[in-house]
């Protein structure tokens, strides 16, 4: 498991690579805990285009991010997903937090 963390004024963008178990959500959680809670962000994406599997520790993974950034007044964006993470997701019922990246969202992201 990789991530590849880049800061923006306002914004973190994770790009995450590999497979996300319970292991790799332990070491991706603490890593963008600490980059989250050291800045001033109202704005986390996660990247998913390069994540090949995950299991039910990515769910906790994403839901835990959620939940910090809503407490620091800010939002989550999952982008990138691939269709089989996507469902796992959906299934979870993440998909009632809005967080999925759409063209509105795109749209407005570049107009930041």
């Amino acid at each position: 498991m990789e991530v590849n963390i880049q800061t923006e004024p306002g914004r973190v963008i994770a790009r995450l690579r590999g497979e996300i178990d319970h292991h790799a959500a332990i070491r991706l959680r603490e890593k963008l805990d600490r980059v989250i809670e050291g800045g001033e962000y109202s704005l986390l994406i996660l990247d998913f285009s390069e994540i090949s599997f995950m299991d039910s520790s990515g769910i906790g993974l994403v839901l835990g991010r959620y939940k910090l950034m809503k407490r620091l007044g800010g939002h989550l964006l999952v982008r990138g997903a691939c269709s089989r993470i996507l469902w796992m997701m959906q299934m979870a019922g993440l998909e009632k937090l809005q967080i999925f990246e759409t063209e509105r969202t795109k749209k407005h992201e570049t107009d930041e």
